[in-house]
Protein backbone atom coordinates (compact mmCIF):
# COMPACT_ATOMS: atom_id res chain seq x y z
CA UNK A 1 0.00 0.00 0.00
CA UNK A 2 1.14 3.56 -0.80
CA UNK A 3 -0.67 7.16 0.09
CA UNK A 4 -1.10 9.88 -2.18
CA UNK A 5 -2.46 13.28 -2.40
CA UNK A 6 -4.77 14.50 -5.17
CA UNK A 7 -3.82 18.23 -5.22
CA UNK A 8 -6.07 20.45 -8.16
CA UNK A 9 -8.06 16.60 -8.31
CA UNK A 10 -11.02 17.98 -10.80
CA UNK A 11 -13.59 14.58 -11.37
CA UNK A 12 -11.08 12.43 -9.63
CA UNK A 13 -9.02 10.67 -12.79
CA UNK A 14 -6.18 11.06 -10.91
CA UNK A 15 -7.14 9.14 -7.88
CA UNK A 16 -9.39 6.62 -9.57
CA UNK A 17 -6.35 5.41 -11.60
CA UNK A 18 -3.96 5.60 -8.38
CA UNK A 19 -6.64 3.49 -6.16
CA UNK A 20 -7.14 0.83 -9.04
CA UNK A 21 -3.24 0.39 -8.29
CA UNK A 22 -3.57 -0.27 -4.19
CA UNK A 23 -2.84 3.95 -3.45
CA UNK A 24 -4.83 5.29 -0.67
CA UNK A 25 -5.53 8.85 -0.52
CA UNK A 26 -5.14 10.75 2.45
CA UNK A 27 -5.46 14.64 1.26
CA UNK A 28 -7.50 16.20 -1.85
CA UNK A 29 -8.23 19.69 -3.24
CA UNK A 30 -10.19 21.28 -6.03
CA UNK A 31 -11.86 24.73 -5.95
CA UNK A 32 -14.23 24.65 -8.97
CA UNK A 33 -17.43 24.72 -7.02
CA UNK A 34 -19.42 22.82 -10.10
CA UNK A 35 -16.48 20.41 -9.76
CA UNK A 36 -16.26 19.86 -5.57
CA UNK A 37 -20.16 18.13 -5.51
CA UNK A 38 -18.98 15.61 -8.55
CA UNK A 39 -15.79 14.44 -6.66
CA UNK A 40 -17.30 14.04 -3.37
CA UNK A 41 -20.12 11.91 -5.24
CA UNK A 42 -17.39 9.43 -6.56
CA UNK A 43 -14.94 9.10 -3.51
CA UNK A 44 -14.83 9.45 0.45
CA UNK A 45 -13.74 12.32 1.30
CA UNK A 46 -15.16 11.51 5.26
CA UNK A 47 -11.99 10.29 6.25
CA UNK A 48 -9.48 13.38 5.17
CA UNK A 49 -9.00 16.93 4.75
CA UNK A 50 -11.46 17.68 1.05
CA UNK A 51 -9.42 21.32 0.69
CA UNK A 52 -10.95 24.16 -1.28
CA UNK A 53 -8.36 26.78 -2.40
CA UNK A 54 -4.73 25.73 -2.81
CA UNK A 55 -3.82 28.97 -1.93
CA UNK A 56 -5.15 29.02 1.41
CA UNK A 57 -3.34 25.88 2.88
CA UNK A 58 -0.34 25.56 5.03
CA UNK A 59 1.75 22.87 3.67
CA UNK A 60 2.61 21.77 6.51
CA UNK A 61 -0.94 20.78 7.48
CA UNK A 62 -0.80 18.63 4.72
CA UNK A 63 -0.50 14.84 5.66
CA UNK A 64 2.95 12.90 4.64
CA UNK A 65 2.40 10.77 1.81
CA UNK A 66 4.41 8.72 -0.81
CA UNK A 67 2.91 10.22 -4.07
CA UNK A 68 1.98 13.84 -5.10
CA UNK A 69 -0.52 13.77 -7.90
CA UNK A 70 -1.43 16.65 -10.00
CA UNK A 71 -2.57 18.03 -12.98
CA UNK A 72 -1.60 21.66 -12.83
CA UNK A 73 -2.69 24.95 -14.98
CA UNK A 74 0.08 26.32 -16.80
CA UNK A 75 0.38 30.34 -16.14
CA UNK A 76 3.05 32.08 -17.05
CA UNK A 77 6.15 32.17 -15.45
CA UNK A 78 8.85 34.94 -15.19
CA UNK A 79 11.53 35.43 -18.26
CA UNK A 80 13.83 36.30 -15.85
CA UNK A 81 17.41 35.18 -16.79
CA UNK A 82 18.83 35.56 -13.47
CA UNK A 83 18.25 32.16 -11.19
CA UNK A 84 16.84 33.53 -8.31
CA UNK A 85 15.15 30.47 -6.91
CA UNK A 86 12.12 28.85 -7.64
CA UNK A 87 10.26 31.64 -5.06
CA UNK A 88 11.06 34.65 -7.61
CA UNK A 89 10.01 32.50 -10.69
CA UNK A 90 7.24 31.22 -9.95
CA UNK A 91 5.66 33.23 -7.23
CA UNK A 92 2.05 34.22 -8.47
CA UNK A 93 1.40 30.89 -10.17
CA UNK A 94 -0.24 27.93 -8.90
CA UNK A 95 2.62 26.25 -9.36
CA UNK A 96 4.36 28.10 -7.04
CA UNK A 97 1.84 26.31 -4.73
CA UNK A 98 2.68 22.90 -5.77
CA UNK A 99 6.26 23.38 -5.18
CA UNK A 100 5.87 24.74 -1.52
CA UNK A 101 4.19 21.49 -1.16
CA UNK A 102 6.61 19.40 -2.87
CA UNK A 103 9.85 21.40 -0.94
CA UNK A 104 7.76 20.89 2.47
CA UNK A 105 6.67 17.24 2.41
CA UNK A 106 9.32 15.80 0.29
CA UNK A 107 7.08 12.83 -1.19
CA UNK A 108 9.10 9.69 -2.79
CA UNK A 109 7.63 10.64 -5.84
CA UNK A 110 5.35 13.05 -7.92
CA UNK A 111 3.60 12.73 -11.52
CA UNK A 112 2.35 15.49 -12.84
CA UNK A 113 0.00 16.51 -16.04
CA UNK A 114 -0.40 18.98 -18.31
CA UNK A 115 -0.99 19.61 -22.41
CA UNK A 116 1.43 19.02 -24.70
CA UNK A 117 2.02 22.81 -25.28
CA UNK A 118 3.57 23.40 -22.34
CA UNK A 119 6.79 21.69 -23.80
CA UNK A 120 6.84 24.97 -26.42
CA UNK A 121 4.97 27.77 -24.33
CA UNK A 122 6.95 31.01 -23.88
CA UNK A 123 9.38 29.53 -26.29
CA UNK A 124 10.30 26.51 -24.47
CA UNK A 125 11.38 28.95 -20.63
CA UNK A 126 8.08 27.48 -18.82
CA UNK A 127 9.09 24.25 -19.29
CA UNK A 128 12.47 24.87 -18.79
CA UNK A 129 11.94 26.58 -15.26
CA UNK A 130 9.70 23.93 -13.84
CA UNK A 131 12.44 21.19 -14.94
CA UNK A 132 14.75 23.40 -13.28
CA UNK A 133 12.80 24.10 -9.96
CA UNK A 134 11.91 20.65 -9.57
CA UNK A 135 15.02 19.64 -9.88
CA UNK A 136 16.62 22.43 -6.95
CA UNK A 137 14.17 20.44 -4.71
CA UNK A 138 16.60 17.50 -5.18
CA UNK A 139 13.89 15.35 -7.55
CA UNK A 140 14.86 13.81 -10.78
CA UNK A 141 12.00 14.40 -13.59
CA UNK A 142 11.49 12.17 -16.35
CA UNK A 143 8.44 14.07 -19.31
CA UNK A 144 7.30 12.00 -21.42
CA UNK A 145 4.30 13.18 -24.21
CA UNK A 146 1.81 9.86 -24.11
CA UNK A 147 -1.29 9.56 -26.46
CA UNK A 148 -3.87 8.14 -24.25
CA UNK A 149 -5.18 6.05 -28.15
CA UNK A 150 -5.60 2.81 -26.65
CA UNK A 151 -6.61 3.48 -23.24
CA UNK A 152 -9.39 4.79 -24.52
CA UNK A 153 -11.34 5.66 -27.79
CA UNK A 154 -9.30 8.71 -28.17
CA UNK A 155 -6.54 10.38 -29.18
CA UNK A 156 -5.33 12.30 -26.62
CA UNK A 157 -1.78 13.74 -26.14
CA UNK A 158 -0.62 15.25 -22.70
CA UNK A 159 2.93 15.15 -21.53
CA UNK A 160 3.51 13.47 -17.87
CA UNK A 161 6.53 14.36 -15.41
CA UNK A 162 6.98 11.47 -13.06
CA UNK A 163 9.66 12.82 -10.60
CA UNK A 164 11.02 10.98 -7.85
CA UNK A 165 13.75 12.36 -4.77
CA UNK A 166 17.25 11.81 -4.60
CA UNK A 167 18.42 9.31 -2.56
CA UNK A 168 15.26 7.07 -3.87
CA UNK A 169 15.57 3.80 -5.25
CA UNK A 170 12.69 2.81 -7.31
CA UNK A 171 14.75 0.55 -10.09
CA UNK A 172 14.35 3.37 -12.53
CA UNK A 173 16.66 3.57 -15.44
CA UNK A 174 18.70 6.73 -15.32
CA UNK A 175 18.17 7.79 -18.66
CA UNK A 176 14.44 6.89 -19.10
CA UNK A 177 13.28 6.40 -15.64
CA UNK A 178 9.36 4.27 -15.11
CA UNK A 179 8.85 5.03 -19.43
CA UNK A 180 10.98 1.54 -19.00
CA UNK A 181 8.75 -0.32 -17.73
CA UNK A 182 5.30 1.72 -18.58
CA UNK A 183 3.42 -0.06 -21.08
CA UNK A 184 0.30 1.20 -23.73
CA UNK A 185 -1.78 -1.13 -25.39
CA UNK A 186 -1.67 -0.78 -29.13
CA UNK A 187 -3.40 2.29 -30.45
CA UNK A 188 -6.82 1.91 -32.18
CA UNK A 189 -7.84 -0.98 -30.55
CA UNK A 190 -10.74 0.78 -28.89
CA UNK A 191 -12.76 2.42 -31.39
CA UNK A 192 -15.77 4.79 -30.46
CA UNK A 193 -18.43 0.87 -31.05
CA UNK A 194 -17.00 0.18 -27.34
CA UNK A 195 -18.51 3.55 -25.77
CA UNK A 196 -21.27 4.44 -28.00
CA UNK A 197 -25.00 4.13 -27.57
CA UNK A 198 -27.41 2.61 -29.81
CA UNK A 199 -28.85 5.55 -32.14
CA UNK A 200 -32.15 4.91 -30.99
CA UNK A 201 -31.47 5.19 -27.50
CA UNK A 202 -29.63 8.71 -27.76
CA UNK A 203 -32.00 11.45 -26.57
CA UNK A 204 -33.04 13.67 -29.60
CA UNK A 205 -31.51 16.83 -28.27
CA UNK A 206 -28.15 15.41 -29.28
CA UNK A 207 -28.69 15.33 -32.63
CA UNK A 208 -27.80 18.51 -34.98
CA UNK A 209 -30.67 20.89 -36.20
CA UNK A 210 -30.39 21.08 -40.02
CA UNK A 211 -30.15 25.05 -39.21
CA UNK A 212 -26.72 24.20 -37.11
CA UNK A 213 -25.25 21.77 -39.65
CA UNK A 214 -25.91 24.48 -42.16
CA UNK A 215 -24.15 27.30 -40.23
CA UNK A 216 -21.43 24.55 -39.90
CA UNK A 217 -21.10 24.41 -43.62
CA UNK A 218 -21.54 28.07 -43.82
CA UNK A 219 -18.81 29.21 -41.68
CA UNK A 220 -16.41 26.10 -42.70
CA UNK A 221 -16.42 27.95 -46.70
CA UNK A 222 -16.16 31.11 -45.77
CA UNK A 223 -12.96 30.51 -43.91
CA UNK A 224 -11.68 28.33 -46.24
CA UNK A 225 -12.22 31.42 -48.63
CA UNK A 226 -10.35 33.21 -46.46
CA UNK A 227 -7.30 30.60 -46.26
CA UNK A 228 -8.06 29.76 -42.51
CA UNK A 229 -9.13 26.33 -41.38
CA UNK A 230 -12.24 25.19 -40.13
CA UNK A 231 -13.38 21.53 -39.93
CA UNK A 232 -15.84 19.78 -38.05
CA UNK A 233 -15.48 16.11 -37.97
CA UNK A 234 -18.07 13.25 -37.88
CA UNK A 235 -17.06 9.44 -36.68
CA UNK A 236 -18.08 6.81 -37.64
CA UNK A 237 -18.38 4.37 -34.53
CA UNK A 238 -15.01 1.95 -36.55
CA UNK A 239 -12.93 5.04 -35.67
CA UNK A 240 -10.88 6.98 -32.62
CA UNK A 241 -12.25 10.19 -31.51
CA UNK A 242 -10.21 13.26 -31.24
CA UNK A 243 -9.56 15.07 -27.59
CA UNK A 244 -12.43 15.62 -26.49
CA UNK A 245 -11.72 19.49 -24.83
CA UNK A 246 -13.19 21.70 -21.89
CA UNK A 247 -14.94 23.53 -24.44
CA UNK A 248 -17.32 20.64 -25.91
CA UNK A 249 -20.27 22.66 -24.65
CA UNK A 250 -20.10 25.02 -27.02
CA UNK A 251 -17.79 23.32 -30.12
CA UNK A 252 -18.95 20.19 -29.78
CA UNK A 253 -18.25 19.74 -34.06
CA UNK A 254 -14.87 18.32 -32.67
CA UNK A 255 -16.41 15.10 -32.40
CA UNK A 256 -19.49 14.28 -34.01
CA UNK A 257 -21.44 11.44 -34.45
CA UNK A 258 -22.14 9.54 -37.52
CA UNK A 259 -26.42 8.55 -37.29
CA UNK A 260 -26.41 7.40 -41.19
CA UNK A 261 -27.01 9.03 -44.48
CA UNK A 262 -30.75 10.23 -43.58
CA UNK A 263 -30.09 11.58 -40.42
CA UNK A 264 -27.84 14.72 -38.73
CA UNK A 265 -24.74 13.56 -36.96
CA UNK A 266 -25.36 14.24 -32.91
CA UNK A 267 -22.69 14.81 -30.01
CA UNK A 268 -21.76 12.94 -27.47
CA UNK A 269 -23.85 12.53 -24.33
CA UNK A 270 -22.36 12.55 -21.02
CA UNK A 271 -22.33 9.53 -20.02
CA UNK A 272 -20.56 8.46 -23.60
CA UNK A 273 -17.44 11.23 -22.73
CA UNK A 274 -17.08 9.60 -18.96
CA UNK A 275 -16.78 6.17 -21.23
CA UNK A 276 -14.36 8.07 -23.97
CA UNK A 277 -12.58 9.36 -21.13
CA UNK A 278 -12.12 5.62 -19.20
CA UNK A 279 -14.60 6.21 -16.23
CA UNK A 280 -16.51 3.54 -15.34
CA UNK A 281 -20.49 2.98 -15.67
CA UNK A 282 -20.76 3.61 -11.92
CA UNK A 283 -19.26 7.04 -12.63
CA UNK A 284 -21.75 9.31 -11.12
CA UNK A 285 -22.51 12.59 -13.07
CA UNK A 286 -24.54 14.96 -10.90
CA UNK A 287 -24.12 18.08 -13.14
CA UNK A 288 -25.26 19.32 -16.31
CA UNK A 289 -24.56 18.62 -19.58
CA UNK A 290 -22.25 21.73 -20.17
CA UNK A 291 -20.88 21.27 -16.70
CA UNK A 292 -20.11 17.26 -17.52
CA UNK A 293 -18.37 18.27 -20.48
CA UNK A 294 -15.87 21.03 -19.29
CA UNK A 295 -15.30 18.39 -16.63
CA UNK A 296 -14.47 15.29 -18.82
CA UNK A 297 -13.07 17.60 -21.01
CA UNK A 298 -10.24 18.99 -18.15
CA UNK A 299 -9.88 15.08 -16.91
CA UNK A 300 -7.17 12.79 -16.99
CA UNK A 301 -7.40 9.21 -18.14
CA UNK A 302 -7.95 7.29 -15.39
CA UNK A 303 -6.69 3.45 -16.88
CA UNK A 304 -3.87 5.47 -18.37
CA UNK A 305 -3.08 7.12 -15.01
CA UNK A 306 -3.20 3.33 -13.62
CA UNK A 307 -0.49 2.11 -16.03
CA UNK A 308 1.97 5.43 -15.32
CA UNK A 309 1.61 4.67 -11.71
CA UNK A 310 2.29 1.14 -11.66
CA UNK A 311 5.40 1.73 -14.00
CA UNK A 312 6.40 4.11 -11.12
CA UNK A 313 5.91 2.69 -8.08
CA UNK A 314 7.81 -1.02 -6.99
CA UNK A 315 6.84 -3.69 -4.54
CA UNK A 316 8.24 -2.33 -1.76
CA UNK A 317 5.16 0.43 -2.31
CA UNK A 318 2.32 -2.50 -2.39
CA UNK A 319 1.09 -4.68 0.14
Amino acid sequence: MFTFIDVFAGIGGFRRGCELTGGVCVWSCEKDKFVRPAYASNFDVADHEFAEDIEDVDPKSIPDHDVLLAGFPCQPFSTAGKREGFAHETQGTLFFDLVEIIREKQPAAFLLENVKGLLGHNSGITMFTIMRVLDDLGYRVYPKVIDADGFVPQHRERVYLAGVRDGIDLGWHELMGPWNAFEAPQQGSLQLRHILEPHDQVPDKYTLSDRFMAGLRTHKANQAAKGNSFSYRVFRSNEVAGTLTASYAKSGQSILIHQGRDRNPRKLTPRECARLMGYPEHFKIPVSDSQAYKQFGNSVVPPLIRAIVDAMLTWHYRE
